[in-house]
């Protein structure tokens, strides 16, 4: 994300896009900077219009608030529902060996006593 911003800062300064100014906004914030990520960058905003696409992206409608509110809540009661058949399952087979270990004990007293 650093390299995103780093892109923005020198787009509104009005300075050029390129790799030596997008390694140097890094270095400066104290990036390590990796030179392959600064290439595809470059590459990546040849053609792009930044300003263009920031006021679009602004344009943009937001989410409705709540709007992923009532996904996050579903898939945690998912979740909690998955959690409490496991544990059900685990109770369930912790049973079925209390009541072997039982059966089988009651055999053994019934042996010697």
């Amino acid at each position: 994300m650093e390299y995103v911003y780093a892109a923005l800062t020198l787009n509104e300064s009005g300075a050029e896009i390129n790799e030596e100014n997008i390694t140097a906004v890094l270095e400066a914030a104290g990036v390590d900077v990796e030179e392959s990520r600064v290439k595809a960058l470059v590459a990546a905003l040849e053609d792009v219009d930044i300003d263009e696409a920031v006021e679009t992206a602004a344009a943009a409608p937001a989410p409705a608030a709540g709007g992923d509110a009532g996904a996050v809540e579903a898939a945690d009661e998912e979740a909690e529902a998955e959690e409490e058949a496991d544990e059900a399952d685990e109770a369930e087979e912790a049973g079925d060996d209390d009541e072997d270990e039982e059966a089988s004990g009651e055999g053994l007293g019934n042996l010697f006593g």
